[in-house]
């Protein structure tokens, strides 16, 4: 049975891994319901936040499929249940309609909206939450003159996680690395390198 999935994946910071990534979802002809990419805790490693619809079968198959990219570090999928997540939105109204009907207001407000831009004629509310209460205010403000509604894409921090440092560092202490070792002709180059 179909049902919403969060797939969290961590990489390398690489110029083309989003279409690759994009590339696999396309090749199975699975619509991307949401797609966010930004830095983690980690300085050097970026997490993308993915929500599809689809078996948990599929997806599966899917991370397993994300993981082999050469710049994935790591790749998990969530349940909603599993996951903090939120999404942001903004709503533009005339600022008209906010000045006369003080119903307007008290809506902004008991959606907790907070105020990004106000001008003569429009007025610019940001809000955060869950997507059905993102959508219940795009909704509740049309009659009022909705003029413009934006949400953004998903961004979950997964329940269990405990922080993919903490995973990191454990992995290492674990397995270290080789130490890098130096070329031992590099101060040589033109002695080793010649035509």
């Amino acid at each position: 049975m179909k049902q919403e999935f969060t797939i969290t994946v961590y990489t390398e910071d690489h110029i083309g891994l989003i279409n690759r990534i994009a590339i696999i979802f396309s090749r199975r002809k699975i619509n991307i319901g949401s797609i966010n990419a930004g830095p983690t805790e980690v300085e050097t490693i970026h997490r993308f936040t993915i929500v599809i619809t689809e078996t948990e079968e599929v997806v599966q198959k899917i991370t397993k499929q994300i993981e082999k990219q050469v710049d994935v570090l790591k790749a998990f999928y969530n349940t909603d249940d599993e996951l903090v997540w939120q999404e942001m939105a903004m709503y533009k109204v005339p600022t008209k309609i906010i000045a006369e009907q003080v119903k307007v207001e008290r809506l902004l407000r008991q959606y907790g909206a907070n105020t990004v831009v106000i001008r003569n004629d429009y007025t610019v509310f940001e809000t955060t939450g869950q997507r059905e209460e993102i959508n219940a205010l795009a909704q509740a403000l049309e009659p009022w003159g909705l003029i413009e509604f934006v949400r953004s894409a998903r961004i979950a921090i997964i329940k269990s996680s405990h922080g993919l440092h903490k995973a990191l560092l454990e992995f290492e202490a674990a397995e270290p690395s080789e130490p890098v070792v130096e070329n031992e002709f590099l101060d040589q180059r033109d002695g080793v390198f010649t035509l």
